[in-house]
């Protein structure tokens, strides 16, 4: 009877997974699509009990993609303010970790890596590969003409440093614990 369950959640996350995945627009620079596929991760990750780490890095690279992207959308309608990408930032960072914080997710006294929270390590680490992803898309990009070497480079680029990330935090899991 729990496999019945395990499966039938299996299919509803892979049917919502795949309606999103074909309703998805035209994609743009860090573009919905990248959001939705790393949401879809942190989500899955949470759901399925995986460890802060590794969740905490879905979650950087999820609020490291809204803030890209709303960046973008600014400059697209020409919004601009003083320390807009430092507001922008600060914003969804507070708006992510300040919630998990007052639940108690955050700040456990035996939830800890190196010393530092968990889910805070891995939202440090998921920002930065991130963050390292989207300057890698954009150097290869201007080498090559500003074309991509491949479709959905600037998609697959990200979804694959957050994966490299997490296999190394399940490396590390797996070898200290």
């Amino acid at each position: 009877m729990k496999r019945f369950f395990g499966l039938k959640k299996f299919f509803v996350v892979g049917s919502i997974a795949l309606f999103g995945f074909l309703s998805a627009g035209v994609a743009n620079a860090i573009c919905p699509v990248c959001t939705f596929a790393i949401g879809f991760g942190v989500g899955l990750s949470r759901w399925l009990g995986i460890d802060d780490l590794i969740s905490g890095t879905w979650i950087g690279g999820l609020i490291a993609s809204m803030v890209y992207w709303l960046l973008g959308w600014l400059d697209k309608k020409n919004i601009k303010f003083i320390f807009r990408g430092t507001i922008v930032a600060v914003l969804f960072y507070a708006l992510a970790i300040v919630p998990l914080y007052y639940l108690n997710i955050i700040g456990h006294s035996l939830n800890k890596f190196l010393g530092a929270d968990k889910l805070l390590f891995g939202i440090a680490a998921g920002t930065l590969a991130f963050a390292f992803s989207v300057w890698l898309h954009i150097f290869l990009k201007k080498k090559n003409q500003d074309k991509s070497f491949f479709p959905f480079q600037k998609v697959v680029i990200p979804i694959f440093a957050l994966i490299v990330v997490s296999l190394i935090f399940c490396l590390i899991i797996y070898v200290f614990h």
